[in-house]
């Protein structure tokens, strides 16, 4: 017996008939079976927790990392590293949602948003930024879209006297 699941058995019913197939069917396919195949229709993908991957991923599609990924991940909509996920290496994307653990330079085109308990070690680059008070965050940050410059150390000089 599956926990969760009622099997109903009538001594009148033939097991071998289909109605009865039928029903057995449909007692034992998960209920949401619908909903998870038109996620997967609509491109949707999913690093499970458990699961290590080494190497760089490459995303068109909304991607959510469970796991952990020993490599870089470029994504052209929207990156989730749920809160136990992990990322050591670089991430960009068009937005970017981030509760779990990232080592690596972070850079998002629209919408950062770092939550719950994230750590973040390594630069972040984003056009918006939305950091809640709980997540810990080592290193610089640049918003929008303005350029940064690198002054040598006479232009510091000068900067700093002024």
């Amino acid at each position: 017996m599956i926990p969760g699941k009622t099997l109903l058995c009538y001594h009148y019913h033939n097991w071998n008939s289909q109605r009865t197939k039928k029903k057995l069917q449909n007692m034992f396919t998960p209920k949401n079976k619908i909903e998870h195949d038109k996620s997967l229709q609509s491109g949707n993908s999913l690093i499970g927790s458990g699961t290590i991957i080494t190497g760089d991923i490459v995303s068109s599609v909304d991607i959510r990392i469970d796991g952990v990924l020993r490599g870089n991940i470029w994504g052209s909509a929207k990156i989730v590293l749920g809160k136990d996920g992990v990322v050591d290496g670089n991430i960009e994307s068009h937005q970017a949602d981030i509760m779990g653990k990232v080592h690596g330079k972070i850079v998002v085109k629209d919408l950062l948003s770092l939550r719950g308990h994230a750590e973040v070690k390594g630069d972040i680059r984003a056009g918006k930024l939305e950091i809640e008070p709980s997540v810990t965050f080592n290193g610089m940050c640049q918003m929008g879209e303005a350029n940064v410059v690198e002054m040598n150390k006479d232009d510091q000089k000068h900067a700093i006297a002024r």
